[in-house]
């Protein structure tokens, strides 16, 4: 037995391998830190890809992969690695239409316009609404908008209705939802909090359970 209380020859936990064991608030920090910072980017390549699809995309691909390496790769948890790679899949179908509807309705300005056309495209995946509106003030711009930007054929040919342009002029308008698709929004916003709450806690539960190798 040495003076510090160890039997001579032992090694103390994590010496054999070189890695230095942390603390246990060290290691609640850094996974809280990880915990939030990966839904936020998720969120943030949701709502880029609303303006640019492409960027979007390989952000949160980029954010997918980092997560599911570390979570995985480096702190060993398989089954929480899955799981942050299928919630944030997930989460960034949701959080899309989201982020887009939660900025237009913050900071779009509403005008009034007349739809002109509504199109349904037929295209192998399915239905594929366009929505040609313009506006009824102003420069009197047409805009064509998909159903990213809420067209799903709730209103008809010749129909006034009031969308809501972007500020920066980034964005197409939003378009109104109908007087049967008022829960849309609030089924839509639910899946992604709830889908956020799931990606960030499986990240936490890996970090906190992570196992030194």
């Amino acid at each position: 037995m040495s003076e510090f209380g160890t039997a001579a020859g032992t090694v103390p936990a994590g010496a054999a391998s070189g890695k230095r064991a942390w603390s246990p608030a060290r290691r609640a920090v850094d996974s809280l830190a990880w915990a939030a910072a990966v839904p936020v980017l998720l969120l943030f390549g949701a709502g880029v890809a609303q303006w640019v699809t492409l960027l979007g995309v390989v952000v949160v691909l980029a954010v997918l992969a980092v997560a599911t390496c570390l979570v995985g790769g480096v702190w060993h948890r398989a089954g929480a690695a899955t799981l942050v790679a299928v919630s944030g899949f997930a989460l960034t179908l949701f959080a899309g239409p989201t982020v887009y509807e939660g900025y237009m309705r913050a900071a779009g300005e509403p005008v009034d316009a007349v739809v002109v056309d509504v199109a349904d495209l037929h295209r192998e995946h399915g239905a594929d609404m366009t929505c040609r509106v313009r506006e009824l003030g102003g420069e009197r711009r047409t805009f064509e908008v998909s159903q990213m930007q809420n067209c799903f054929g709730q209103a008809a040919k010749g129909d006034r209705i009031t969308v809501r342009e972007d500020p920066l002029g980034l964005l197409d308008p939003w378009l109104p939802y109908g007087p049967d698709d008022q829960d849309t929004s609030e089924i839509t916003a639910a899946a992604t909090a709830g889908l956020t709450v799931v990606a960030g806690a499986s990240v936490l539960y890996g970090g906190q359970r992570r196992r030194n190798r």
